[in-house]
């Protein structure tokens, strides 16, 4: 049997009409995530992504948030990776009249940050796969189950 599951809060941050993304590496590839991480413990969802917030993107205030929006279930195909298994909860916030000079991460694993149009995200390398569904998800549609994604 694999590893027990971990569970990775996350927000979809609108800037206009475009979304942050973080820019991470591992083994010499490059990919993009929205920003956030691992809950830990004794913490609520709400206090991991304010946290993970600030050490991603060092927004230090409570910004509000709407969701969650979006449940994906990450289990890895075996045997060609590593049992993983991730349940990401996404949740969505505003950071129109915000400066975004001030995005910066206190993260090692934090390549950078950028603000991508929806529909330019086909070529890009998102974990997990959820292009479509930022494309098209509107502030106080429903929550969603994605199901089961792998990206390679």
């Amino acid at each position: 049997m694999g590893a027990e599951p971990r569970i990775r809060v996350s927000a979809m941050l609108r800037w206009e009409d475009r979304i942050l993304l973080c820019r991470h590496e591992k083994d010499g590839r490059g990919y993009w995530l929205l920003p956030g991480g691992g809950v830990n413990s004794g913490e609520s969802l709400t206090d991991a992504l304010h946290r993970e917030l600030s050490e991603e993107c060092g927004i230090d205030d409570e910004l509000p948030v709407e969701g969650p929006v979006a449940i994906v279930d990450s289990i890895s195909p075996e045997p060609r990776f590593a049992a993983k298994h991730v349940v990401h909860i996404i949740f969505a916030g505003d950071l129109s009249g915000r400066s975004l000079e001030a995005v910066t991460s206190h993260d090692a694993a934090v390549r950078g940050h950028r603000l991508f149009d929806p529909h330019e995200l086909d070529g890009v390398v998102v974990h997990p796969p959820i292009q479509r569904f930022l494309r098209r998800w509107e502030p106080g549609d429903p929550a969603v189950y994605l199901g089961a994604l792998w990206a390679p």
